[in-house]
């Protein structure tokens, strides 16, 4: 747009600046000042209008004097003089990590605080946060286009050295995590609205405590697993002892009910029945009844 217009000016100079006296390029003057005018229109009709893509505002400026009205999505007619400065509304990230190709910034980005016992935390942090449209021009004023190393970058780090100090590293890695979280978003999040930033998120993706912390913490875990499985192994043995001691119980209550209803008639009846069924057996057989006793019964076989 503004390269049009300039080119068209040039191209104008150009054509006056020639003059029939001069050389033969005087022919051209006339090619060159239609040309000039052409682009001098093109120029001041492109910048007339300013097309906004989605997820985008723009801040009108007019030498240098920044207007609080924004242009939102789509196609607008303006002033061919104003400068509009777009900015991202859409949701953005910045990574600040110990991996060097993960964070915004090359090399180690991890923010290393200082825990209540003074050892050393290091922490990985992703921050999700949008611009608010209607603060964009007070952005521009106050903060510039940068507002990630002005704002977003220094805001997080000092923030969470802030609050880290509330912590023994211990808690920061296990029981008080999501406490943690939760602190530093609240002040992260009054410190971004106050310029014009919304705070979406804030994700902690990892917390690394010196090595002799986390092996003191493995052997804890570890313990403390091993004590869970005895448990276990004790609860099922104490199980097992109750089923045995009921299914004893049930026998013997069963040997004690049969022989109550056993008397010395009903056994004498079983054995004349018994008696009864052999005796109608095909079979040869010598039996030997005693007084008193069972008989003795032998097979011819």
């Amino acid at each position: 747009m503004i390269i049009l217009f300039i080119l068209g000016v040039i191209l104008l100079i150009l054509s006056y600046s020639l003059k029939p006296t001069h050389s033969s390029y005087s022919k051209y003057a006339q090619l060159l000042k239609i040309s000039g005018i052409a682009l001098l229109v093109l120029g001041l009709f492109s910048s007339m209008f300013k097309q906004i893509d989605a997820g985008r505002v723009g801040v009108k400026s007019l030498y240098g004097n920044v207007e609080n009205g924004i242009l939102s999505s789509g196609l607008h007619l303006i002033n061919p003089l104003l400068t509009v400065t777009e900015f991202d509304i859409q949701t953005q990230n910045y990574t600040m990590s110990a991996i060097h190709s993960e964070g915004a910034q090359e090399g180690d980005d991890a923010i290393r605080v200082l825990s209540n016992d003074g050892l050393e935390v290091v922490i990985d942090l992703t921050v999700l946060y949008r611009i608010s449209p209607e603060s964009a021009p007070k952005i521009f004023k106050q903060i510039g286009e940068n507002y990630n190393d002005k704002i977003v970058r220094p805001v997080t780090r000092t923030r969470i050295r802030d609050n880290a100090v509330y912590y023994d590293a211990v808690a920061l890695y296990s029981t008080k995590r999501n406490e943690f979280q939760q602190r530093i978003f609240s002040s992260i999040e009054a410190d971004f609205k106050s310029r014009g930033l919304i705070l979406e998120q804030l994700l902690i993706r990892n917390i690394n405590l010196p090595a002799s912390v986390k092996t003191t913490i493995e052997s804890k875990i570890n313990a403390e697993q091993e004590a869970q499985k005895m448990q276990f192994v004790l609860q099922k043995e104490k199980q097992e002892a109750e089923r045995k001691r009921v299914e004893a119980q049930g026998i013997a209550d069963y040997q004690r009910i049969i022989s109550a209803g056993l008397s010395d008639k009903q056994l004498q009846y079983e054995q004349i029945k018994a008696q009864k069924e052999l005796a109608a057996s095909p079979n040869t057989k010598i039996i030997f009844m005693g007084k008193g006793n069972a008989p003795v019964i032998l097979s011819d076989k």
